[in-house]
């Protein structure tokens, strides 16, 4: 087994959790295959950088001295924010020459400065996505993915989504049971898939300003195999149908259709990566009634089936014949 060299980095104002939280992963998977990967930090001169939260962190050394990586990983951090010339010209110097370019939140503004993304489909931290798309048109930004695989080009969503990206590397590089043990290290789950959403239902919808209007989020979120067609959740509310329609969309910005979509297929999502449950049970239990049309509904959002889903992300083998 070759060893891949793992390069990070590093600037003043870098996001700590950017640089610690993928490296954690990869010294997690170091340790349990040792000689699967070599990990270095570097700076431009090799002086240590002060990151956004205050902590001074000492790189191996200077980037001029590092070695070719076979993964070239660019935090993100308030030090995106005014590009450094000189590093966005090593960038562009060196990163072609990387078998993977991996960028966590807004290290993705610098793969875009120095070329690397031109033509690639990329996220970012949810806040820089619309600034990403008109800096870099050539740049194919997709804001909703908490990670995105574009050939040899991985970019990721805010903080934490650098460690699921990490993982899904070492499992495509070292298999399952690897990725699984470094998970559980580190009391994550295995990985979310790249395609959840930034934001879940909650964090995606505004929370409701009037009491009734909140509680009756909450009640969907509790109870999603309930009635939650527009009339029953306005007699919850206290409010005439057309009223309470109009209310929730103008304080949470989506309808109550749109908002017991998202919850019922994050419901089902969850059951199905985390349970055995039969996709019968699921698709019950996440107020689909049938499982064709939780398959429908599937399609739609996410362009594959339960089945499927399950298949690809459930921490453990599901019973074929449920």
């Amino acid at each position: 087994m070759a060893q891949r060299t793992v390069l990070v980095v590093l600037f003043d104002g870098v996001q700590s959790l950017d640089v610690t939280g993928p490296v954690e992963v990869f010294t997690g998977a170091e340790t349990h295959t040792p000689g699967s990967y070599r990990i270095r930090t570097a700076s431009l001169d090799g002086a240590p950088v002060r990151t956004s939260s205050g902590l001074t962190v000492v790189p191996d050394g200077a980037l001029a001295d590092a070695p070719d990586p076979h993964t070239l990983l660019v935090p993100g951090g308030q030090g995106t924010r005014r590009s450094d010339p000189e590093l966005v010209a090593w960038l562009r110097a060196h990163g072609p020459l990387a078998e993977r370019l991996v960028s966590v939140c807004t290290g993705a503004v610098l793969l875009a400065a120095a070329g690397l993304l031109d033509g690639h489909r990329a996220t970012t931290h949810w806040a820089y996505c619309e600034t990403l798309a008109r800096d870099h048109p050539a740049v194919r930004v997709d804001p909703d993915p908490i990670y995105v695989r574009d050939g040899r080009v991985a970019t990721s969503a805010g903080v934490t989504s650098g460690i699921d990206l990490a993982l899904a590397l070492v499992e495509e590089d070292l298999g399952r049971d690897v990725a699984l043990t470094v998970a559980r290290h580190l009391v994550v789950f295995l990985r979310r898939p790249g395609n959840q959403a930034q934001f879940s239902a909650q964090l995606a919808a505004q929370t409701a300003q009037r009491a009734p209007l909140r509680e009756v989020q909450q009640w969907i979120t509790e109870h999603p195999d309930d009635d939650l067609g527009v009339e029953a959740l306005a007699a919850r509310a206290a409010l005439s149908p057309r009223h309470f329609a109009r209310a929730f969309h103008a304080e949470t910005g989506t309808t109550p259709g749109r908002y017991v979509d998202r919850v019922r297929l994050e419901h089902a999502r969850r059951l199905l990566e985390d349970t055995g449950d039969g996709v019968e049970e699921v698709s019950r239990a996440s107020g689909y009634g049938t499982p064709e049309a939780m398959r429908r509904a599937f399609l739609k959002a996410l362009g594959t089936t339960p089945a499927e889903y399950r298949r690809r992300f459930s921490p453990a083998p599901a019973d074929p014949t449920r």
